[in-house]
């Protein structure tokens, strides 16, 4: 029997439509849920790395954040939030192959060894620059915008101090540097959705995490709403509802 060959655009809209349904799957979203709280205590999160580097994501955000570099092709990407410098050379990977500029990566501490190694990846490295500074001050952000210039056309990635009032504060920052059609993620809103961590310690938890600040702010500013679509497919997410696409 001859295999029938189904057309990319078929392909798309049996994906979508698949998606949909596991998303409204209750009781998959439970068990992918516990999943996730279970193996987060055996470091899965921390155990992906790009060019040698820990990258702080679970695989599925990590290609989800390829699909939307695909898509949009920003000028630049904005990491707020360093940490091992992994999301930074993969973002800067993908600039280089889809000819975007730079990315920015801001954390209030930059160890030496770190901008070593961020720095000697060859021409990856030259797409990379570090601002050392809190996100909410206005000296770094002044620090941004002379790399910047008066683009919009960048990727927000909020992944520093995960407390409401810091959250908060940087949607109302960066949200600026964003225009129509492009994107910024706020990280780990899953802490709303999950048992207050025993195993590492951290000042935020539920009530008080990056979704009840990203909840606020969709509630005054109406230029940015929730990729659905994102939503729906890609059931094991550290960013749940955290992927905020500007409408204009």
């Amino acid at each position: 029997m001859k295999k029938k060959i189904i057309s990319k655009k078929e392909f798309i809209k049996l994906n979508s439509k698949s998606a949909k349904k596991m998303y409204k799957n209750l009781n998959l979203q439970k068990k992918a849920k516990e999943v996730l709280v279970e193996a987060d205590k055996h470091r899965w999160v921390h155990q992906s790395s790009w060019m040698g580097e820990p990258i702080l994501n679970l695989p599925q955000d990590i290609i989800t954040l390829e699909n939307i570099i695909w898509k949009t092709r920003p000028e630049n990407i904005i990491e707020v939030g360093v940490a091992w410098g992994g999301g930074l050379l993969f973002g800067a990977s993908l600039l280089e192959l889809y000819s975007g500029n730079r990315v920015i990566g801001i954390d209030i501490y930059i160890p030496d060894d770190l901008r070593k190694r961020l720095l000697n990846k060859g021409k990856i490295s030259k797409r990379i620059s570090l601002i050392e500074g809190s996100s909410t001050d206005k000296d770094t952000v002044n620090k941004l915008k002379k790399i910047i210039k008066n683009s919009k056309k960048n990727l927000i990635i909020l992944d520093s101090h995960h407390s409401h009032d810091h959250v908060l504060k940087e949607l109302e920052i960066y949200t600026k540097f964003v225009g129509k059609g492009n994107y910024i993620i706020v990280g780990d809103t899953i802490v709303e959705d999950t048992p207050a961590q025993k195993h590492r310690l951290r000042p935020w938890g539920p009530g008080n995490s990056p979704k009840t600040a990203m909840k606020n702010f969709l509630k005054t500013n109406k230029r940015f709403e929730i990729d659905k679509s994102i939503n729906e497919k890609i059931l094991i997410t550290c960013h749940p509802d955290g992927y905020l696409k500007a409408k204009y």
